[in-house]
C-alpha cells in the first residue's frame, strides 16, 4: 500500500521512495517524508516536519504540534525533526519547538511506545525506550539508551543521562545522572548495572562508575565536596561522563536523594 486514496497528502510535503501511507492519514504543509517511511492510518505529519528514512508512524499519532505553551504563536516558524528508524506508536505526540528557527529534535532508532509524549525544544538522543504514557515537558533533554518506565513523567528543562532506567509512573523535577535507576519522586535507587553489562561496558569501566556513585550518594559527601574528591583521580571516558553531568549546567539541579545506608568516607 503506496499511499491510501483517503489519505490527504499537502502539494507543500515532499515524499522520498519506497513509503506508506495509510487511510485517512494527513501530511499537512512542508512536511518531509524520508525514504521507507510508514504512516499508519489516521496520523497526523504537520508543519515543518522532516522524517529521516526509515520511520514508522503508529495509529492517530500527532507529529509536528503546536507547543503546549499559552505565549506561542502560531505563526512562528519552528521545526520537529526525526532521525532515521524512529518507532513511534499510536497516539504519541510530539510537539514542535516553541522558538522561532529552533527544533525539537529526536535522534535514531528509538521506539516510543503508545501514548508517550514529547513536549516542545525536546532533545532525544539514539535508542532509547519510552514505555506507555511517558510524558516529557518542554526543553528535556536525554541522552542514549535510557528505559524510561511507562507513566513516568519528567519535568521541563530536566536532563536525563545515558542508560538512565527509571520506575513506571515516577516523577522527576530535577537532573538523573547516567546510569542510574530512578524512582518514586526524585528518588535514586542505584546504578543499572545490568544495563551497562547489556550495553558492552566492561568490568573496568563498572568499577569505576561504581567507584564514582559511591562518592556522590554513599558516603554522605555534598555535592561539592564529591566533586572535589572524585577530581583527585583520574577517571576513564564512561566515568567521566557520569562526573561530567555534576558539573555540567543544571536548572533543576541533581536528584541526590538515595533511600540506601550511607557508608563512612575512606
Amino acid at each position: 500500500m503506496p499511499i491510501h486514496p483517503t489519505a490527504i497528502v499537502s502539494e507543500q510535503a515532499s515524499l522520498g521512495i519506497d513509503i506508506e501511507i495509510g487511510p485517512y492519514a494527513i501530511i499537512d504543509g512542508p512536511a518531509v517524508i524520508g525514504d521507507g517511511c510508514q504512516i499508519a492510518a489516521h496520523a497526523q505529519i504537520l508543519g515543518s516536519t522532516h522524517l529521516a528514512e526509515g520511520n514508522r508512524i503508529g495509529p492517530a499519532s500527532v507529529i509536528g504540534g503546536l507547543p503546549q505553551d499559552l505565549s506561542f504563536n502560531p505563526n512562528t516558524p519552528s521545526h520537529l525533526r526525526l532521525g532515521p528508524n524512529n518507532d513511534i506508536r499510536e497516539h504519541v505526540t510530539l510537539h514542535r519547538s516553541a522558538t522561532a528557527g529552533a527544533a525539537t529534535v529526536v535522534g535514531e532508532n528509538n521506539f516510543l511506545m503508545a501514548g508517550s509524549h514529547l513536549g516542545h525544544d525536546c532533545q532525544l538522543g539514539n535508542h532509547n525506550i519510552l514505555a506507555n504514557n511517558v510524558l516529557l515537558g518542554g526543553h528535556v533533554k536525554m541522552g542514549n539508551g535510557a528505559f524510561i518506565g511507562g507513566g513516568t513523567v519528567v519535568h521541563q528543562f530536566v536532563r536525563i543521562g545515558d542508560r538512565v532506567m527509571t520506575q513506571g509512573n515516577s516523577g522527576f523535577s530535577q537532573d538523573l545522572p547516567p546510569y542510574v535507576i530512578g524512582y518514586e519522586i526524585n528518588w535514586v535507587a542505584g546504578l543499572n548495572s545490568i544495563g551497562l553489562r547489556r550495553a558492552g561496558f566492561d568490568k573496568d569501566a563498572r568499577a569505576e562508575i561504581k567507584e564514582l556513585f559511591r562518592l556522590f550518594y554513599r558516603v554522605g559527601m555534598n555535592k561539592a565536596d564529591a566533586l572535589q574528591r572524585a577530581e583527585e583521580q583520574t577517571w576513564g571516558e564512561d566515568a567521566r561522563a557520569f562526573l561530567n553531568f555534576f558539573v555540567g549546567t543544571s536548572t533543576k539541579g541533581v536528584c541526590l536523594r538515595m533511600k540506601a545506608a550511607v557508608t563512612s568516607a575512606p
